[in-house]
């Protein structure tokens, strides 16, 4: 492994959410001196103490700061040499604010926005999804306008929020008896272990072949339409499920205002995340390009549930 003082400086915005501790935990244990901007309130805040702690066991600096105070990110990125943005949906649009502080430091060789989705350039979508995705089509088109350095992480759906109950609309673990259907079940989807999302973000970093490219994480073992996946845990729990398929009609009645169910509508009814080919002039597969990282499969996922 390279010295730490050869990686890459990684400064974190939003890195207490979701998808982002998964990606600050793969930085720190890589060897990237790895540094997350948080607000005061966040460091004493006793909903985030459990992360915080375990932020600080694994050696990451905290700046304290605010998206919100230019000066603030400014003094954050002289310190850093690449920026990682995982805010939520509610702060996409602010975004811009770490364009401003990006030109204003002037030293940030490498910008991730807050994607790590579907790519939204290649998206087809309805109401409310559509709405979320064009926001972050208008974030890309600012950050190439300006010329900054930059990488998209397109991870397509993350295995804890689809695979832990095969994306039913209740309930935290897979069906044993009926499981419902969206479409007619045909369409591929691909599903990802959060660890591997943050794995795969971290070797980008550093790597020229990333550089002003999407990188889709797309590994072959984990591409499954929804019956193939409905027949993989049905054989892992040796029981034959009730199968209740939802037409894509009435799927479309039910995404007014319904952001989720709008979302799977594009993803496991659309099929959007295989309906292209990945090719050179603007992205690489991550599992191609990284061929020694080790990744969960979607089998290996669901063993944890039998």
């Amino acid at each position: 492994m390279a010295s730490s003082s050869s990686k890459s400086r990684i400064l974190f915005i939003g890195g207490t959410g979701y998808i982002g501790k998964f990606i600050v935990e793969a930085s720190a244990k890589s060897g990237h001196p790895t540094y997350a901007l948080v607000r005061k309130s966040t460091l004493s805040s006793p909903r985030r103490s459990r992360i915080v702690h375990s932020f600080k066991s694994l050696g990451v600096n905290f700046l304290i700061g605010d998206l919100h105070d230019h000066g603030s990110l400014v003094e954050a990125m002289k310190q850093v040499d690449v920026v990682i943005s995982t805010v939520g949906h509610g702060m996409l649009s602010q975004q811009v604010k770490i364009i401003a502080a990006i030109k204003e430091a002037g030293n940030i060789k490498r910008f991730f926005p807050s994607e790590f989705g579907n790519d939204v350039d290649r998206v087809e979508a309805v109401e409310p999804a559509k709405s979320a995705y064009d926001v972050k089509v208008r974030f890309r088109r600012a950050v190439e306008a300006e010329g900054i350095p930059f990488t998209y992480v397109s991870c397509n759906s993350f295995a804890g929020y689809f695979l832990s109950n095969l994306a039913q609309p209740s309930g935290d673990v897979p069906p044993r008896d009926r499981v419902i259907i969206l479409g007619d079940g045909n369409a591929k989807a691909i599903y990802n272990r959060e660890e591997d999302i943050g794995t795969y973000t971290i070797r980008a970093v550093d790597d020229p072949r990333t550089l002003n490219k999407l990188v889709y994480v797309r590994p072959p073992k984990n591409i499954y339409s929804f019956n193939d996946l409905v027949g993989l845990w049905e054989r892992k729990i040796g029981k034959t499920l009730e199968k209740v398929y939802i037409p894509e009609e009435q799927v479309l009645k039910l995404t007014g205002g319904d952001v989720m169910m709008a979302l799977n509508h594009s993803i496991l009814v659309k099929g959007c995340q295989t309906s292209f080919e990945i090719e050179e002039s603007f992205g690489v597969e991550a599992s191609e390009i990284y061929p020694d990282v080790k990744y969960t499969s979607v089998d290996e996922y669901l063993d944890q549930f039998v």
